[in-house]
């Protein structure tokens, strides 16, 4: 990356830039930033790369430790499970509140988005990457017509959240995809159905406090994946 152009600050340059290194996995667990070397690689003074620190530390994606400096966050499946649960309620409600909204092309897509899922589930050659990946894009196209933009910001930032701590710890294994596949298909003949809102938002809330509890009680071997 060169110089901060464009309307964008040199901090929210530095910052965006670092979050998505951290995001993609060019920066794992543990890597050290060094304040110094990212001023000069991005030229920019050490100010906005101090600036851009602190809202990672903020997001609890970096920790400062004395003697070090800035480290990416180490994998917490306590924060992971806080998350989830913020995250069950919220997209309970986006996914009721979306129902309505929804179009039947936005419905196909969203079951043929689940065919996936259900193939690559009973595949021999499970790749937990792909299954999240289309799991992840199940739940944007349900919760794209949310009416609600507040509403689907904060879910927005939740899934950036969960998609750090998932890019090297995935909650989705076969036999657990399967489980993932079916409540899929309950939440989509519950929209079709035009069920009461209050019964889509239990779904999909209790799709995702499952996926919890899962993940929480057996955490999967990031060696296996």
């Amino acid at each position: 990356m060169t110089a901060a152009t464009g309307s964008l600050s040199k901090s929210e340059t530095v910052y965006r830039e670092l979050r998505q290194r951290i995001t993609d996995g060019r920066y794992v667990p543990g890597f050290r930033i060094v304040l110094g070397q990212v001023a000069k690689e991005m030229g920019v003074s050490v100010v906005p790369v101090r600036e851009a620190l602190r809202r990672l530390e903020a997001e609890r994606l970096i920790t400062f430790t004395r003697n070090v400096g800035a480290q990416v966050a180490s994998i917490d499946v306590g924060d992971y499970a806080e998350s989830m649960e913020v995250l069950a309620m919220l997209e309970g409600m986006a996914t009721a509140l979306a129902a309505r909204q929804l179009t039947e092309e936005q419905l196909g897509q969203a079951a043929a988005v689940n065919d996936q899922l259900r193939a690559l589930s009973q595949s021999n050659s499970f790749d937990p990457r792909q299954f999240t990946q289309l799991n992840n894009r199940f739940h944007e196209i349900l919760c794209g017509a949310c009416p609600n933009a507040h509403l689907h910001d904060l879910l927005v930032e939740e899934w950036r959240r969960i998609a750090v701590i998932r890019r090297n710890v995935f909650a989705f294994e076969p036999v657990r995809s399967e489980k993932s596949v079916a409540e899929h298909d309950q939440i989509l003949s519950l929209i079709r159905s035009q069920a009461p809102a209050e019964e889509i938002e239990t779904a999909a809330r209790r799709h995702k406090l499952r996926t919890r509890r899962d993940f929480v009680e057996s955490p999967p071997d990031p060696a296996r994946v």
